[in-house]
């Protein structure tokens, strides 16, 4: 076959792997939850910022959990001119650039908020996505970790807003300074330990998923999973383990703050580091949160390099049922800490700073969970029916629509073939439609329009068995002057809403 003659290749309809497309179910979810959070973080007087999707690579820096892509996990390209940029893989590097770039502007403390997607150039698998959004909250300028208890609290509140009930999460917090003591004690202090430190903080990480019997092997000399793939450890021998193990065993803080303290007396940082805790314990409990809401918890490591001082995670502690119908621990939904060294890499001078981030995909599927979203109902729009082709008619049409519009009703005017009036029925079945609104000829003759409840009329066409039963019941379809649309169309919605108030009593 000759060239002229080969048919052309019909593109592909692919999504990317690891990114996925949003439905309007799951953007209105989002929307109603970030809403909630907003009032929360503007109720403590922070205010919204925005940064842009990409930023110079270098301003990124090297801070990813994760490094399984040649291109260090991020999504890169150069420019014209020939700097590299990436799509942010968190929304606290741009933050840190926003405020060094703009630190004379800014008023110190700077307390700010912002929701966006993040990017991850990672393998992607199940519940693993390459893009996915963030809501973070960020205090700079403020060196007391009087900052990190209020994020704590902040984090606390937030929840509650979100209809998480007392006893259903718990915000974790450690410091990054203990850790570092205890690091010293081992003996991995000093720069040239830096990448074993992170092996073992990252196999600290992993207690929940794996246990102690399998963090015990993350950090001696490595561990096979159920497929075969060995992860190598820490390379750590007994009695460090023995050190670490010990650590992240803590349950209860205050029984054993003193062995914590003696673990790590002889580091200066690991002693400070004791000493904040102490201060956060403190004045969480005497604002009225106690420990079943904020507790110290030395297992928390949170992942990211870049933090200095206390780290904290919320998770959510009630059970859900996973695809293989097993009951789990939903587990954290976000977490963050004080990064005191972040502005700085851009300024040469100290900038103390702590935040924390919301992972907003996750928080939604355990709100859903727990039938906290999406309750608020999302009415289809009623229907307005085209009879007749005609500009008069279509201007009468168009008319009846904004009318509804004005008044605050979902309206739409069909736009497919109008003269398969059928199809318009259909349609208005699959979309959901409460009313349609029907105007022939005739009714436009008489000035009035036809007016027919779906709803009713569907309930009714499945129940009703005889003519006594028809005349009985709430009529279906009426007909009104065109001046009395508006008011009648709200008046059968309400009725429609009545409707499903009762159902759920």
């Amino acid at each position: 076959m000759s060239e002229k003659t080969k048919k052309p290749q019909k593109l592909k309809a692919r999504l990317p792997r690891g990114f996925v497309d949003r439905e309007a179910h799951d953007i209105r979810a989002v929307n109603e939850m970030v809403e909630k959070i907003r009032a929360v973080y503007e109720r403590y007087g922070f205010d919204p910022v925005e940064t842009p999707l990409f930023e110079y690579t270098d301003a990124l820096g090297k801070f990813l959990p994760d490094s399984d892509r040649p291109n260090e996990g991020v999504f890169s390209l150069q420019d014209d001119d020939e700097q590299w940029m990436s799509l942010r893989y968190d929304l606290t590097a741009p933050l840190a650039r926003h405020v060094a770039e703009n630190f004379n502007e800014i008023q110190l403390p700077y307390r700010t908020y912002r929701a966006g997607y993040v990017f991850r150039n990672e393998k992607p698998g199940p519940g693993r996505f390459r893009q996915f959004m963030q809501f973070d909250a960020d205090t700079v300028g403020a060196p007391g970790v009087q900052a990190d208890a209020e994020m704590c609290m902040m984090m606390a509140d937030t929840l509650e807003a979100l209809g998480i009930k007392r006893g259903d999460y718990v915000i974790r917090v450690n410091n990054r300074k203990v850790l570092d003591g205890v690091m010293e004690a081992i003996g991995l202090g000093g720069d040239e330990n830096a990448a074993r430190r992170l092996n073992v903080l990252r196999a600290i990480d992993k207690l929940d998923k794996f246990g102690p019997v399998g963090v015990r092997l993350l950090l001696g000399a490595g561990r096979k999973d159920e497929s075969g793939d060995f992860t190598k450890g820490a390379g750590l021998d007994e009695e460090q383990i023995e050190k670490v193990l010990f650590f992240v065993g803590i349950k209860d803080y205050a029984q054993s703050a003193a062995d914590l303290a003696a673990l790590v007396a002889e580091t200066a940082k690991g002693a400070e580091g004791v000493e904040e805790l102490n201060i956060i314990g403190a004045l969480v409990s005497g604002a009225g949160y106690d420990a079943s809401r904020i507790k110290i918890d030395p297992s928390v490591v949170r992942g990211l390099e870049y933090y200095t001082g206390p780290v904290y995670e919320a998770e959510l502690t009630f059970d859900v049922t996973n695809e293989k119908g097993e009951k789990v621990v939903f587990g954290s939904v976000g977490g963050g800490g004080r990064y005191d060294g972040l502005v700085s890499r851009f300024m040469g001078q100290p900038v103390p700073a702590t935040g924390f981030s919301i992972g907003v995909s996750r928080l939604m599927t355990a709100l859903k969970n727990l039938g906290k979203l999406g309750a608020d109902e999302v009415i289809a729009p009623v229907l307005v029916t085209v009879m007749d082709g005609d500009i008069e008619a279509m201007g009468r049409y168009q008319r009846f629509t904004q009318a509804l519009r004005a008044e605050g009703i979902r309206a739409e005017m069909y736009q497919g073939n109008w003269k398969k009036f059928g199809n318009q029925l259909k349609y208005a079945d699959r979309r959901g439609a409460p009313i349609a609104i029907i105007q022939g000829g005739d009714e436009r003759a008489q000035g009035v329009v036809q007016i027919k409840d779906l709803i009713e009329g569907k309930r009714l066409s499945g129940e009703i068995t005889d003519n006594s039963e028809w005349r009985e019941a709430r009529v279906a379809q009426v007909v009104v002057p065109e001046a009395e649309l508006v008011a009648k169309v709200k008046e059968m919605l309400a009725a429609q809403k009545a409707d499903r108030d009762r159902a759920k009593a």
